[in-house]
């Protein structure tokens, strides 16, 4: 059932002056080229640290015990120690301990020992490690020894505090150790303190993961997110960390995707085994290092202990280096469509995680990848989402027209397939959810679409193999006109998208944009030898000649129409988002039923599976929270037919499409699959599903004699249908 809802429904309103706004608009983006970029995050002057109130870690007369503490010293007459000799005053307490084990002496001799490491930070780096290699030893025992168990209270705050504890040593001693360069995978520590001994390993505990991909680590507490209004973080054990990756050499097969400077989050836990000897406890540990979008809890001695984890710095932190400002490249983007082809592709933010199912993002003119890092983080801050997902961006020139950036999409991501997936063994490949802002959303929306020769049609009536071109012009020409809907691409949702045009693309606007956005000499050249071969072939004007994305975005263009007239494949669901700014206001009243740059009526498609219509306008609707949660809510409902497809089993055997106009041979025809439901279903009648073309991202034109077409060549397997059938709309 499709579903409509209305945040703010369509209503009448005043008409935008479209061509004074259109010519702000574009010469504000000349005007912005050259400002400062934004700060994701920013260098804390003093790590935050949850102990510095209830220890008095930033008082003129240094840090102090609580007030337990302070119970417990002077419960045996300790005082003196702490005042005069503090290591003095450790020992003691510390075979006091022995003699008389409890709960509440391992949180005072962790507690001390935390204040003395504090102490000695700045004068003795040797003796801090020692100090906190005791703090967190003992905090460990506290919340683990099993002799204490019917002792710990969750409720009570000292608990929490050997959280704290456990977690604040562990990162003073990561610190002195990461200083020495000595943080690294499969190295091992020492560290002594009174009659206690530490040796520990570094290991890791990420899927994929290897020693040679950390160029190094930084400390989540240091630093104060900027650019992401939500922070997304969770309390447990272990220390957040921000990992510094570093290209293989030779590099990986998904190195491509992968930005320089990219980091992502670590949680370090350390895991303690005592062995009691005579002169003392040797302590061997583990230093374990987790993904924690893979791994939130891990198991403790038979208990389940959730890890400290921090999504949202590690990713601010990646934002704010020069490595991967060329991502937010929007200005360069539109007006300088060569050099962001050199830059364009897909984009990954994490490391390539098999058995995710992909959602690519794809922004929209005058815009970069950057525009989604808001819905970005919201998202994978969701367990229930970043469990099952995993986020790539699209980054290309938007100056160009929208048809040949939806061909290098379909082309990219045929590549990607290939080298993420050659053997076709990754079935969550085969489930992508494309979401597109904008025009991103039309480059979306024909990833979905069977061509025929309909968008021929509007440039020519001339079949397309008569059309004399080189054939590098003739592979552009087929990949913008002829193309095959992508059988791994289940879900599209559209934000803000102008399926019938834009006012802002007026004959004002294009005229300014053709001033400002520099096309590529090749570009501009192949045009006009297409028409000195090819005199009197091509309709006027036809697409051929449209030089912008602002051209190929009015509302007078013969594609535009086309699109709407083409239903997308059968396995195929749709969803919209669309923004209205709200009619109180001046901006309201001028801007009319829209979101200020496309109106209600052109974002609106027929037979969707939802439609959510929202108070925002054009440059913010797809970071609202509304438009999130929506996001949010159709991920989760792809995940529950996903689920469900796989309860019910798939289809055996390869499944392949003939290519229509084509007389049938053996390698386009397959045994086309039916679906229906067991004797024991539901009543849901379930028509017989389509299955999904096999597909290789190459340009396909849907014509019978075609002899010089562009290639062919489709993979000898396809990827199982997902039949739109076998969940009701």
């Amino acid at each position: 059932m499709r579903a409509v809802i209305h945040v703010h429904g369509p209503r009448e309103g005043a008409r935008a002056p479209a061509a004074v706004a259109s010519i702000c608009l574009l010469l504000l983006a000349v005007s912005l080229s050259g400002c400062a970029q934004q700060t994701w995050v920013r260098l804390r002057e003093v790590p935050e640290n949850p102990l510095a109130g209830p220890l008095n870690l930033l008082s003129p007369s240094g840090p102090k015990p609580t007030g337990r503490t302070m119970l417990l010293v002077r419960r045996y007459d300790l005082e003196d120690e702490l005042n005069r000799h503090s290591s003095t005053l450790l020992t003691k307490l510390h075979e006091i301990s022995q003699q008389e084990p409890s709960a509440d002496k391992l949180y005072s001799l962790s507690e001390l020992a935390y204040i003395s490491a504090k102490r000695s930070e700045t004068i003795n780096r040797q003796r801090a490690l020692e100090l906190h290699g005791l703090a967190m030893v003992k905090g460990y025992q506290y919340l683990f020894d099993e002799r204490f168990g019917r002792f710990r209270n969750p409720y009570d705050p000292e608990f929490r505090g050997a959280c704290d504890l456990y977690n604040n040593a562990l990162e003073g001693a990561l610190r002195i150790i990461n200083r020495r360069g000595g943080l690294v995978p499969g190295s091992t520590h020492t560290i002594r303190a009174a009659n206690q001994t530490i040796q520990a390993t570094v290991v890791l505990r990420g899927k994929g993961w290897r020693a040679e991909d950390f160029a190094g680590f930084r400390f989540v507490s240091d630093y104060e997110v900027a650019g992401l209004q939500n922070h997304y973080h969770s309390y447990g054990l272990g220390v957040p960390l921000v990992a510094v990756r570093k290209r293989r050499d030779p590099p990986a097969p998904d190195e491509k995707y992968y930005p320089p400077g990219m980091s992502f989050p670590v949680t370090a836990f350390l895991r303690v085994a005592s062995n009691k000897t005579d002169t003392g406890s040797h302590h061997v540990a583990q230093l374990e290092l987790y993904d924690p979008l893979n791994t939130a809890e891990i198991d403790v001695d038979g208990r389940r202990v959730p890890l400290e984890t921090d999504l949202t710095t590690p990713l601010a932190y990646a934002l704010n280096q020069k490595d991967l400002r060329n991502l937010e490249s929007s200005t360069v983007g539109l007006l300088n469509v060569a050099k962001t082809q050199k830059l364009q592709g897909l984009y990954m933010l994490e490391p390539y995680q098999p058995g995710k199912i992909p959602v690519i993002m794809v922004h929209g003119v005058w815009s970069s990848p950057i525009t989604w890092m808001a819905m970005f983080n919201d998202l994978r801050g969701a367990p229930e989402i970043r469990n099952r997902y995993q986020f790539w961006f699209y980054l290309y020139p938007s100056g160009q027209p929208f048809w040949y950036s939806a061909a290098d999409l379909r082309n990219d991501l045929a590549e990607a397939r290939e080298i993420l997936d050659p053997a076709r063994r990754q079935p969550a490949l085969d489930q992508m959810v494309l979401v597109g802002h904008s025009m991103g959303g039309l480059l979306s929306r024909l990833q979905t679409l069977d061509s025929g020769d309909r968008f021929w049609r509007t440039v020519t009536d001339q079949p397309f193999q008569l059309v004399k071109a080189t054939d590098e012009t003739r592979r552009e020409l087929g990949g913008a006109f002829f193309f095959r809907a992508n059988p791994s691409v289940r879900r599209v949702i559209t934000i803000g998208t102008p399926y019938r045009g834009s006012e802002f693309a007026n004959s004002t606007a294009r005229w300014v944009a053709s001033k400002l956005i520099t096309l590529p000499k090749m570009f501009v050249n192949t045009r006009q030898q297409l028409r000195n071969d090819n005199p009197d072939v091509f309709k006027a004007p036809s697409l051929i000649d449209v030089d912008t994305s602002i051209d190929s975005l009015a509302a007078d263009s013969p594609y535009l129409p086309v699109m709407l007239e083409t239903p997308p494949a059968p396995w195929v669901r749709t969803h919209t988002i669309i923004g209205v700014i709200p009619e109180k206001g001046i901006l309201g009243k001028v801007v009319g039923e829209g979101d200020g740059v496309v109106t209600y009526t052109s974002a609106h498609l027929d037979n969707v599976d939802s439609e959510v219509v929202v108070n925002a306008d054009h440059t913010t609707i797809h970071s609202h929270p509304l438009s999130v949660l929506e996001v949010h809510r159709i991920l989760l409902a792809h995940l529950s037919e996903v689920d469900r497809v796989h309860h019910r089993g798939w289809p055996q055997g390869p499944i392949t499409a003939q290519v229509p106009g084509h007389p049938p041979n053996q390698s386009q025809v397959g045994t086309p699959t039916s679906y229906g439901p067991s004797d024991n279903s539901d009543a849901t009648v379930w028509p017989h599903a389509t299955p999904a073309p096999q597909w290789s991202g190459g340009a396909m034109p849907e014509t019978s004699t075609i002899e010089s077409a562009p290639s062919t060549n489709w993979p000898s397997a396809a990827a199982p249908p997902y039949p739109a059938s076998v969940v009701p709309r």
